[in-house]
């Protein structure tokens, strides 16, 4: 239990860890290359690890120092793991694993936590056994554990529904350069999360893979293509940077995170447009931005591209005026935990008035009271209640150490807010 200090809070600057999305992408596409790479500013957390630890197993080599990564990949030609592969509860290393493994020799087992059991992931699977490769869920429900048989693939034309997450076809791409004939990808339904799509996109083109696209569409992605070994530096994580922003939002300072430009493609940057509709000033300076808390008035918005921060927002809407409606958002139920249900939940025990209608979540703003906060084993729902705790007595948090997921320093960081 995190019993989570009231204000004051200073005026500062706070330093981040490099972005998770980004960290996971960079790692598995140095990994493909059969160059070395150096990768600075990789986050150090249980997901990222997750990912590093199993291409590894795959037979890359990585090195892990104080500031960065080298990587020697393997342009692909993964060897065999006979045990299934744990991946905790980590989605985006098991969306982008399942794609990934298919280029290797033999048959792998990507398994998790009970809660990623529950995880859909079928619409991948269906994808990759469009271009011929054996992928089944082994509980039959179109969720992990997922078997996967690995060889050469020709490649060819898929279909998918991103509905539920963008990272199925995120992962189609990472591995669409390595296939013979490459692929060519047609969205049926979707997608949710677009940022996310263009961050991977980024990160191929970073290593010289070439990608055509009509939009959010449909993708090409040429065979035969060589992934560039290189120096890259992950920038912070913008997702991480809506805590210390929100923070400032209920109490009135002012916090910079540093070294985020407005122009990121982390489309969680955009965050900071949406405190400035309810009343934040927010500037963006040479160095960083910087968002001044002031009066707060809800507002209705349209969060589907940035599901990961809307426990964040509906904490900030709960210190507003009026009603705040967050749009489009049910995919949050397939999160590390019914996110949707959760924020609701949570809401609720400390005296905001807050209701789920089809997949919108609808709140009251007030004056939230203190409370327990259960996290369900969800880093977000923690690191999220936290900054209710800023200005009101008496929120504590529950199982504090899931923040591990994704920030394992965060409460430390946390702690730079206050003023000595």
């Amino acid at each position: 239990m995190k019993e989570i200090k009231a204000g004051p809070i200073r005026n500062t600057a706070i330093s981040l860890p490099g972005s998770k999305s980004y960290t996971h992408r960079l790692l598995i596409a140095a990994s493909l290359s059969e160059d070395k790479s150096r990768i600075y500013n990789c986050l150090d957390s249980e997901d990222t690890n997750y990912t590093l630890q199993v291409l590894m197993k795959l037979g890359v080599s990585a090195e892990k120092n104080a500031d960065y990564i080298d990587i020697k990949g393997t342009g692909g030609h993964f060897r065999a793991i006979e045990d299934p592969i744990d991946l905790g509860n980590s989605g985006t290393s098991m969306r982008l694993l399942t794609g990934i493994v298919a280029l290797g020799q033999g048959g792998y087992v990507l398994t998790g936590t009970d809660r990623m059991k529950q995880r859909p992931i079928h619409p991948l699977l269906n994808a990759l056994a469009q271009i011929g490769v054996e992928a089944a869920s082994l509980n039959g429900d179109g969720c992990p554990p997922v078997s996967i048989r690995g060889g050469k693939i020709a490649g060819g034309a898929v279909r998918i529904d991103l509905s539920v997450s963008s990272q199925y076809l995120s992962s189609l791409l990472l591995m669409a350069p390595l296939t013979k004939n490459g692929l060519e990808v047609e969205v049926e339904k979707g997608p949710v999360s677009k940022p996310y799509i263009d961050m991977t996109v980024d990160v191929l083109n970073r290593f010289g893979i070439q990608v055509e696209r009509d939009g959010y569409q449909s993708f090409w992605v040429q065979g035969g293509q060589s992934y560039r070994g290189g120096k890259y530096i992950v920038e912070p994580d913008a997702s991480q940077a809506s805590y210390f922003w929100a923070a400032a939002a209920i109490s009135g300072a002012s916090v910079k995170i540093p070294n985020i430009p407005l122009t990121s493609l982390q489309g969680d940057v955009r965050f900071v447009h949406v405190l400035e509709r309810m009343g934040c000033r927010v500037t963006e300076e040479k160095d960083g931005i910087t968002v001044t808390g002031k009066t707060l008035a809800g507002i209705d918005v349209d969060m589907s591209d940035m599901p990961d921060l809307v426990p964040t927002l509906a904490v900030v809407a709960a210190f507003a005026e009026g009603r705040t409606i967050i749009r489009n958002v049910g995919h949050l139920r397939d999160k590390e935990s019914d996110r949707l249900g959760a924020v609701r939940n949570e809401l609720n025990k400390i005296g905001v008035s807050a209701k789920i209608e089809a997949n919108n979540l609808i709140l009251s703003g007030g004056t939230p009271t203190g409370g327990e906060i259960e996290t369900y084993n969800d880093h977000r729902m923690a690191m999220s209640f936290a900054v209710a705790g800023v200005r009101t007595p008496g929120i504590s948090i529950r199982n504090e150490g899931c923040v591990a997921k994704s920030f394992p320093k965060f409460w430390q960081v946390f702690s730079e807010l206050y003023a000595s």
